[in-house]
């Protein structure tokens, strides 16, 4: 077990009537807030009118920034981070899922620098100490965002997609109402599900000696509220124990408490950041398709019996097996969980990419060394295992 801090400030409200709380604690970082959201999704669910409505009850300036992208760009962050110059702003407010909380980060972040430009804090990995308060209200089980440090922005001109972390980017508030997901689309439920699942095992799962016990049992739990709820959501959209525990899930499994200092290199992640920044693809989607691929590449005798112990705690793989072959199992399961429970394609060519940018895309991931983990990977390692992703 290696030596860690955990420290997380984020205060969660979770339920159906939370949201009165909102003026208290946009009130308590100031009155100018900008309203971050997407596509429109929280005018038809009703959130946006209830903030509206709050903050003219409570004597909040609201200014908004819409129509972030699935994928937040830098150019979007940036248009945020010049509103909250030019008017002012105290707090940044984000309304929506994963992507809308990380371009919020980015605006808070980019709006305390002379230039309001969030892309060189991205591409030179500073660590944000400074930055306006953030506080989110989650519309989608996926990221983690909520209750994290981290943002992943989107430069589409240079087909780079790369974290920006920072303490200062911790929400001071997040508010949690399993209701604002109920009309989610099926398939956003899916890809949502699955980035909570890979966040646990590409993060912290196979740390070897450096773990213990009961973090390997949080961590299995997690993911088998994943497995259990997510179909049940997709089935029954309005089940509000399915979608509790997602979106319960979802900070639980990136607000560092799963840590306990066993972070690695995230290989997953890696692979599927240069996917969505050359196809801008579903970051769930292209998770689930790069998942089992890159556990099948890294099977061996050394790594078999951690592979199997994920198949018998998530899935019910049976015991008895020999290592490899139960591991070979767990693979299987975990397919079946993606393409079949969640129903996502399950190749690249059927999202029509080929293998024009592998090559540059694997480079970029491994920045000129190794991913580290279970099996540490370069970037030939990256290219096959995109190439095995080809195919179903």
């Amino acid at each position: 077990m290696n030596d860690f801090i955990f420290h997380n400030p984020d205060k969660v409200y979770f339920g159906k009537n939370q949201i009165s709380n909102l003026p208290k604690e946009l009130l308590a970082l100031g009155k100018k807030v900008l309203l971050v959201y997407g596509g429109g999704s929280i005018k038809k669910n009703g959130l946006y009118d209830e903030i509206v409505s709050l903050a003219k009850e409570n004597g909040i300036e609201l200014f908004e920034l819409s129509g972030v992208e699935p994928n937040p760009r830098h150019s979007t962050v940036n248009k945020g981070a010049a509103i909250c110059k030019k008017e002012g702003i105290d707090v940044v407010l984000a309304a929506g899922g994963g992507s809308t909380i990380d371009c919020a980060k980015g605006v808070a972040a980019a709006a305390l620098t002379d230039d309001g430009d969030v892309w060189p804090l991205v591409s030179k990995g500073v660590w944000v100490t400074k930055a306006l308060p953030v506080v989110a209200v989650l519309t989608n089980a996926a990221t983690g965002s909520e209750m994290d440090a981290w943002a992943v922005i989107s430069n589409m001109d240079t087909n780079e997609k790369i974290g920006l972390g920072g303490s200062a980017l911790i929400p001071r508030a997040a508010f949690e109402n399993p209701e604002y997901s109920f009309t989610l689309p099926s398939y956003q439920t899916a890809c949502g599900a699955f980035d909570i699942f890979n966040h646990v095992l590409d993060n912290y799962y196979f740390a070897g000696d450096a773990t213990f016990d009961l973090l390997l049992d949080m961590q299995e739990a997690v993911m088998r509220t994943v497995v259990k709820w997510a179909p049940v959501a997709m089935k029954e959209p309005s089940n509000y124990e399915a979608r509790a525990n997602l979106m319960w899930a979802s900070s639980m499994a990136l607000n560092t408490v799963l840590d306990g200092g066993t972070v690695h290199g995230c290989a997953c992640h890696l692979m599927e950041h240069e996917l969505s920044a050359y196809y801008d693809i579903t970051h769930g989607h292209g998770l689930a398709i790069v998942t089992p691929r890159w556990l099948t590449y890294i099977l061996d005798e050394s790594t078999a019996p951690a592979i199997y112990r994920f198949g018998q705690k998530v899935f019910a793989v049976e015991e008895g097996f020999e290592p490899t072959e139960g591991a070979k199992k767990a693979i299987d399961a975990l397919s079946a969980f993606c393409f079949e429970t969640l129903g996502l394609q399950s190749s690249l060519a059927d999202l029509n990419i080929d293998s024009a940018h592998f090559r540059d895309m694997a480079e970029h991931a491994c920045m000129g060394g190794k991913i580290s983990g279970i099996k540490c990977l370069d970037a030939d390692d990256l290219v096959k295992i995109y190439e095995m992703c080809l195919n179903k």
